[in-house]
């Protein structure tokens, strides 16, 4: 029994399998899930029987993100979930609460085991945070991924873009909030393959059989090797900045009208008006010039 509420896990013929078990909410991440997804990388790890690990979603997404509804919508809750009527909002306890967050998610690149993201539906926000922290990403063609957030009210709190697709197109990405197929994250190095959605299954089973077919000692060489690497292009300064960062652009004067439009309207009329392409929050940065 692992007592896991957030996750299931399961082994069979050395592949570990993690899935985000929040079907009824696209798998959004509650407070309970990245420590979960920690402790299932390690349970795996420390299996010795286990070569490989596969992370998924239950039902028809992998994740939609963090399940921010009821801290947007809520006038008594900071942005990022802080009570304020005990008191302003902390930005450091806003910091170490998404740095944690951000370290959990982790796990799945610091394991001495391999990790294959497996994308159906959507990794989107915090979804894809988690997929990008696996080492390899495999996608149905019709799957979506990226950060909406990035256009107002967050910043990915891994700051894993510009060391997985180069800082162009880690620019794209996060100065649109853009989603892109599975296709497309292929064509970009997002993603390893993008299959049709029929074939997912089959083609990340055989990919983790592949592995884990491989000494387990070998597979822990390579990933040291490759991860120090990207350990050597700064990838541990990237999340801490971006895990600030995160925190703060939930309060800057687009992310304080972002969340009054929550309060006002509901947190999915707020995401509506986001995304819809039109300026975000008029003239609220004066000092900064007109927006």
């Amino acid at each position: 029994m692992t007592g896991f509420t957030t996750v299931a896990y399961e082994v069979r013929d050395r592949v570990a399998t993690i899935t985000l078990n929040r079907p009824e909410r696209l798998n959004a991440i509650s407070s309970r899930m990245p420590r979960e997804i920690r402790e299932a990388v390690e349970m795996a790890a420390r299996d010795n029987g286990v070569h490989v690990i596969v992370v998924t979603g239950a039902g028809r997404a992998f994740c939609a993100g963090y399940d921010l509804e009821q801290a947007a919508s809520s006038p008594d809750r900071a942005a990022g979930g802080q009570d304020v009527t005990e008191g302003p909002w902390d930005p450091m306890v806003d910091f170490a609460m998404m740095y944690r967050n951000s370290q959990d998610f982790a796990a799945l690149f610091s394991c001495h085991k391999p990790t294959i993201a497996k994308v159906r539906g959507f990794a989107v926000a915090g979804g894809s945070d988690i997929a990008l922290s696996c080492d390899l990403l495999v996608m149905s063609e019709d799957a979506k991924i990226g950060y909406p957030p990035a256009r107002v009210w967050g910043i990915p709190s891994t700051g894993w873009w510009a060391h997985r697709v180069g800082a162009q197109q880690a620019k794209r990405m996060l100065f649109t909030g853009d989603l892109i197929d599975g296709a497309e994250a292929v064509r970009i190095g997002l993603a390893l393959e993008a299959v049709p959605e029929a074939e997912l299954d089959a083609r990340v089973e055989a990919l983790a059989r592949r592995i884990a077919g491989v000494p387990k000692n070998q597979l822990m060489m390579s990933k040291i090797v490759v991860n120090q690497t990207l350990e050597s292009q700064g990838l541990h300064q990237s999340q801490v900045m971006s895990a600030l960062f995160d925190g703060i652009a939930r309060h800057s004067p687009e992310g304080t009208w972002f969340k009054r439009l929550a309060e006002a309207e509901g947190f999915k009329a707020a995401v509506k008006a986001r995304d819809s392409g039109d300026p975000i929050a008029p003239g609220a940065s004066k000092p900064f010039g007109r927006v």
